[in-house]
């Protein structure tokens, strides 16, 4: 091997140890379970059109004891005393929807659990995805890999007979939300609508603003472009923005530039009707929201939950009588 081989394999390769940092971990941290927090779940195995196992958790909100999850609230983070919201007192009602949770490159997926169990509370089943690499999954993280995943993940939804006639909802944070703003640019007619938390532009323009790598940005390979991808998202699509204001990660101009992009996106008529229903697309911010914890602010699930109520009664006012 020359030294120029040398040289690509290590950029090539090395990155990645960069971009999926919790995937090569020589002591991998404990991977939390739902049950630690009083949600029922079942453990599932996908594999990806290339053959690699995937590890994941689902949740599914008929299956879940109000008085279980109250009893475990000490192993919760502290409630928000804003919240106008009121837990369940029976989860016996239909779910509202499916949502497929995308973690950040340095979670893992048991780190969502507390997000998903808010979720569930909002009469939503849950499917937490593993990426290959992370946790107990199969393979090594790449970009082209987890889209991969992302699409078993979308296919597992779509191929069940209970689950398939809800809406599929996408929720994403940090990295995991560049995933699920590619899975829906990919199956326009299959995604309802994405919830998308504290991410970026694009790789290389996150890379750009670090000390002394930034110049070397141009050789990075994974680039998770979304502002190329979110005008391929129909306007049809409703997508909910949550950006935290302190974000120190990802710079929250990022945030406000994939809004404007997301506001460019052209209606189209659809054949027969007169015209194009206008998206439900939010944007909220939270002043004291960091890269991690935003989702522990005053009213986000409020904000989440309001939101969510329009986005199903617009799924239902479009069904046939």
């Amino acid at each position: 091997m020359s030294t120029w081989q040398f040289i690509s394999e290590l950029v090539r390769h090395g990155q990645k140890f960069l971009v999926y940092p919790s995937a090569f971990l020589d002591h991998p941290r404990e991977i939390s379970k739902p049950s630690d927090i009083g949600l029922e779940y079942t453990d599932i195995q996908l594999h990806t059109s290339d053959g690699v196992r995937l590890d994941c958790y689902f949740i599914r909100q008929a299956a879940q004891s109000a008085a279980r999850l109250k009893q475990r609230e000490e192993y919760d983070f502290p409630p928000d005393r804003t919240s106008t919201l009121v837990p369940p007192t029976t989860y016996k009602d239909p779910a509202r929807a499916n949502i497929i949770m995308f973690h950040g490159n340095g979670m893992n997926y048991g780190d969502l659990i507390f997000a998903a169990k808010h979720l569930v509370m909002l009469r939503c089943n849950i499917l937490l995805l593993s990426y290959r690499g992370y946790g107990t999954s199969g393979g090594t993280p790449s970009e082209s890999g987890i889209r991969l995943d992302a699409q078993a993940a979308l296919e597992y939804l779509r191929t069940n007979t209970d689950l398939a006639p809800l809406p599929i909802i996408l929720y994403g944070t940090s990295i995991g939300a560049a995933v699920a703003i590619d899975l829906a640019s990919r199956n326009p007619t299959r995604i309802h609508a994405l919830i998308i938390e504290n991410t970026f532009l694009s790789l290389p323009r996150v890379v750009r603003a670090w000390p002394y790598i930034g110049v070397f940005s141009f050789l990075c390979m994974q680039r998770w472009n979304s502002a190329a991808k979110i005008p391929l998202i129909p306007a049809r699509t409703p997508m909910l923005f949550l950006s935290g204001r302190q974000d120190e990660v990802v710079p929250r101009r990022h945030m406000e530039e994939l809004w404007g992009i997301a506001q460019k996106r052209k209606p189209k008529k659809p054949e027969g009707e007169s015209e194009s229903k206008p998206a439900l697309d939010r944007f909220e911010s939270f002043a004291e929201g960091t890269h991690a914890d935003t989702f522990l602010q005053p009213r986000y699930w409020d904000k989440v939950d309001n939101w969510l109520r329009a986005v199903v009664d617009s799924e239902e006012s479009d069904m046939p009588a």
